[in-house]
C-alpha cells in the first residue's frame, strides 16, 4: 500500500509520525548522488595526478606477450658472421649440446645457409652478398650499403629497421636480425629445454624410455655409482636449472616462514597477558606491552628485512628476524584483543576454589583463547610462506633470493616460471594445511 493510496486522516497521521521519511532535508537528500560525485571526481584527479594516459601510451605492450612467451619456451640463439672466406657459424648460447646440428639449419651450399621457422615459406637465407627473408612464401631481399642493412622494397609490417639493421619477426618461432656483418636468429621453441639433464650429462638427448633402460637393466656407465643414482646426482646437478640449489632455496623459505612465525608466537602469547588490561591490573605495563606491539607492527616486514640484512648480510637469519618482529606485534595485538574479550565468569569459577593467579590464568583465560590464537598462528605460517618469499628478495635468503637472480639475467624466464610453480605448488599445500588444522581448533561451521 503506498501513500497515494491511504486516506486523507491515514497519510496525515503516517506523515506526523515519520516525518525524518517524508520530509527529509535537502542535505539528506543530496548526501547519496554528492558522495558518488566526489567518489567519481577523485578517481579522475587520481587518474591524471598519476600520469595514467602517458604511462599508457608509453607502455610497451609488444613485451608482454614476448615475456609470457618466454616463460613457456626457450631459443636456440646461431649467429652467422660474415668472414672473408665465407660465412662462419657460431652458438651465443647452445642448449643443444657441444655439437648442435638442428634439422632447422640446413647448408646449401658453400658459403650459404637456409634457417626454417616453423616451415619452408618461413625461412632465411643466408649468403655473404645478400640475405632472402621468406614470410609466408613471399621473397623479401635484403642487401647492404654503406656498412648497413637495406630494408627491401618489399617489407611488410613484419620487418623493422632499426641503426642499420633489418629484423624480420616470425611471430613465435622467433626472429632474425639482419646486418652487414652477420646474421643473428632467435628461434624459439616450446618446453623447457634440459629440464632433466644438461648437456654435459651421460643422459643428455636420451629419451625417457632410453633411461628407463639405462636405469633398470643397461650397463653401468659410472663406476661404483648405479645408473639409477647417476640420473638421480645428474637431474640434481643439472647446471641449467640448479634443482638441488632450487630445493634447498625452497626449504629454506619454508624453514624461515616455520621458525620466525613459532619465535613470534612463543614471544607474543605471554606477552599478550601483560598488555591485557583485565589481566595485569598495570596501566603502564599494559601500555608499555602495548606499545611495543604498535612498534613491531607498524613496520613493514620488507624494512625489517632490509634493515637486518644490512646488519647481517644477506641469508636467512634476517628474514627469520623480519618475520619474527612483524608476527611478534601482530600476534601480540590480536591475542591480547581476545583475552580482553574472554567471559570473565570462568576465570572467576577457578578463582572462588582457591587457585593461584597463575592457575586461575591457565585454566580460566587460556581455554578461551588458545584455539584462537592458534588458528592466527596457522594463518600467519601459511601468509609468512608467502612473504619469506619476498624478503628474499631483496638478500633474506630462501628462494625469493633465487627467483631474483634469474630475473636480473633477463634470459632465464623459463627457470622463473620453474620456481613460480614451485612456490605455487608449497603456498597451495600448506593453505590447505593450515585450513584443515584451523578446522580442527576452532570447529567447522555446520
Amino acid at each position: 500500500m503506498t501513500q497515494a493510496t491511504l486516506r486523507p486522516a491515514e497519510r496525515t497521521a503516517l506523515l506526523a509520525r515519520h516525518p525524518d521519511v517524508f520530509h527529509r532535508s535537502l542535505a539528506s537528500r543530496l548526501a547519496a548522488p554528492l558522495a558518488v560525485a566526489a567518489t567519481a571526481a577523485y578517481f579522475v584527479f587520481c587518474f591524471f595526478f598519476f600520469g595514467v594516459p602517458q604511462v599508457l601510451g608509453d607502455a610497451q605492450w609488444e613485451r608482454a606477450g614476448t615475456y609470457m612467451a618466454d616463460w613457456v619456451s626457450w631459443e636456440a640463439t646461431p649467429r652467422f658472421r660474415f668472414e672473408d672466406d665465407g660465412i662462419d657459424l657460431e652458438w651465443t648460447r647452445s642448449l643443444l649440446g657441444d655439437n648442435p646440428d638442428p634439422d632447422w639449419i640446413v647448408r646449401t651450399g658453400e658459403n650459404a645457409y637456409a634457417i626454417t621457422f616453423g616451415d619452408a615459406a618461413n625461412r632465411i637465407e643466408v649468403a655473404p652478398d645478400q640475405v632472402i627473408a621468406v614470410v609466408d612464401g613471399v621473397e623479401h631481399v635484403v642487401t647492404f650499403a654503406d656498412g648497413d642493412a637495406v630494408m627491401p622494397t618489399t617489407a611488410t609490417s613484419d620487418f623493422a629497421l632499426k641503426n642499420g639493421r633489418v629484423t624480420v619477426h616470425y611471430g613465435f618461432a622467433g626472429l632474425a636480425e639482419i646486418r652487414a656483418t652477420q646474421v643473428y636468429v632467435r628461434r624459439r621453441f616450446l618446453g623447457w629445454p634440459n629440464f632433466f639433464f644438461d648437456t654435459k650429462s651421460p643422459y643428455f638427448g636420451m629419451s625417457a624410455g632410453e633411461v628407463w633402460t639405462s636405469v633398470t637393466s643397461g650397463p653401468q656407465i659410472a663406476e661404483g655409482k648405479s645408473n639409477l643414482q647417476l640420473a638421480f646426482d645428474e637431474f640434481l646437478t643439472n647446471t641449467e636449472w640448479q634443482h638441488l640449489d632450487v630445493y634447498n632455496k625452497l626449504l629454506q623459505t619454508i624453514v624461515m616462514a616455520f621458525v620466525g612465525t613459532l619465535f613470534a608466537a612463543i614471544v607474543s602469547f605471554p606477552l599478550s597477558f601483560l598488555a591485557a588490561r583485565n589481566v595485569t591490573r598495570n596501566r603502564l605495563t599494559n601500555w608499555v606491552t602495548k606499545r611495543g606491539f604498535d612498534l613491531l607492527r607498524s613496520v613493514d616486514m620488507l624494512i625489517w628485512a632490509l634493515f637486518f640484512v644490512r646488519g647481517f648480510g644477506p641469508g636467512p637469519i634476517p628474514g627469520i628476524a623480519a618475520i619474527f618482529f612483524t608476527d611478534t606485534g601482530t600476534l601480540g595485538k590480536t591475542s591480547t584483543e581476545a583475552i580482553e574479550n574472554i567471559d570473565d565468569k570462568q576465570r572467576e569459577g577457578v578463582r572462588s576454589v582457591g587457585a593461584s593467579p597463575i592457575a586461575v590464568q591457565r585454566y580460566g583465560v587460556v581455554p578461551q583463547v588458545a584455539p584462537v590464537f592458534l588458528s592466527q598462528v596457522l594463518y600467519f605460517w601459511e601468509s609468512n610462506t608467502r612473504s619469506a618469499t619476498v624478503i628474499g628478495a631483496v638478500g633474506a635468503g630462501g628462494i625469493g633470493l633465487k627467483l631474483i637472480e634469474a630475473m636480473r639475467t633477463n634470459q632465464d624466464w623459463e627457470n622463473v616460471a620453474y620456481m613460480v610453480l614451485l612456490i605455487l605448488i608449497v603456498v597451495f599445500v600448506f593453505d590447505n594445511l593450515s585450513n584443515a588444522l584451523r578446522s580442527r581448533l576452532i570447529g567447522k561451521s555446520h
